[in-house]
């Protein structure tokens, strides 16, 4: 089969694209044909080696796709030949990626794909959204009727967590650029402030009277020290970005207020985890509640392009699909 592939960690151009063996399914494992894939930043840590996992050489990149079954193993009951599924943990801690043509999924962490959504707007949101789960159901504690504030509301992981947020009943307060505010309304949020606005703090505190509930900055930014003062009682933060920011920790103003920080990251999400989260994703999708702002459609050949333009900034919300 054709598939994207590294002999090694390293920079994105050295990226191969050619034939690899096709693989072959466990009793528990699904082999899926590879209908569209997509490239996530996660996917070029774990191919630089940022992301420090275990990896099978020649190792195939990439962590989501959307495919049709083309065989299951004897104890993946529950899959026929031809359904339409998605994954979105491939391609690290010991399995290989989706960027071939075909791939083969442990069936705990597959998912039917609900009928009438389009493979290539589905790829592009089975990541970011539930990324945007996990963080504001599992890590952050979101209840209907709390504020929330998301940094970074147009890019990917973060329309993700505005719409999620608002669709839960939370009051979401976006931050993003001038010519990303409408995006942010549209998707749900309550009010948008402009990043770059020096007197940000002071905004944030008009805009949040009776503080902030739950806080996430997907720009990985992470400046606790102005924020933590924001929060309210027993307020929290949820880091998903920024692995090398080293912040100022004001724990004082933690402790002292029952607020409190944690970090998450989708690759140490257990299956159950996971599972739960493939369920929201799907029930939005079915009622296209998300959807990419553009898609930029690209060949199987042209992953290492696809993860420098990731690397490089290029894609400012627009989403990658790879078609083998």
């Amino acid at each position: 089969m054709r598939a994207a592939y590294i002999e090694r960690p390293g920079p994105a151009g050295d990226i191969r694209h050619g034939e690899l063996p096709a693989p072959r399914p466990g009793p528990t494992d699904v082999l899926v044909d590879v209908l569209a894939t997509t490239v996530n930043h996660v996917d070029t840590f774990v191919r630089s080696g940022a992301f420090p996992t275990p990896l099978p050489l020649p190792f195939v990149v990439g962590r989501d796709l959307v495919g049709r079954v083309a065989a299951a193993g004897p104890g993946a009951p529950g899959f026929a030949v031809g359904d339409l599924v998605w994954c979105n943990s491939l391609g690290y801690d010991g399995r290989q990626g989706s960027a071939a043509e075909q791939a083969v999924v442990p069936v705990d962490r597959l998912y039917r794909l609900p009928g009438g959504v389009d493979p290539g707007v589905a790829v592009t949101m089975v990541h970011p959204a539930a990324t945007a789960y996990l963080a504001l159901f599992v890590h952050g504690r979101l209840r209907p009727g709390q504020t929330v504030v998301v940094a970074g509301g147009a890019g990917n992981v973060g329309a993700a967590l505005v719409t999620l947020a608002a669709t839960a009943g939370a009051r979401v307060v976006a931050t993003a650029s001038a010519r990303d505010a409408g995006h942010c309304r549209r998707i749900g949020a309550a009010e948008v402030l402009d990043y770059r606005d020096p007197d940000l703090t002071d905004r944030l505190r008009s805009a949040c009277p009776d503080g902030i509930d739950l806080h996430l900055d997907t720009s990985g930014r992470n400046e606790l020290e102005p924020l933590v003062d924001l929060l309210a009682l027993r307020g929290r933060i949820v880091l998903l970005a920024g692995a090398r920011s080293r912040p100022v920790l004001p724990a004082g103003a933690l402790y002292m207020h029952d607020r409190g920080i944690v970090g998450f990251v989708i690759s140490h999400a257990t299956t159950a985890e996971l599972a739960e989260a493939a369920g929201a994703v799907n029930r939005l999708l079915a009622a296209g509640r998300l959807a990419p702002r553009e898609v930029v459609p690209m060949p199987l050949s042209a992953l290492a392009e696809a993860h420098q333009m990731i690397e490089r900034g290029e894609l400012r919300g627009r989403r990658v699909v790879i078609t083998p």
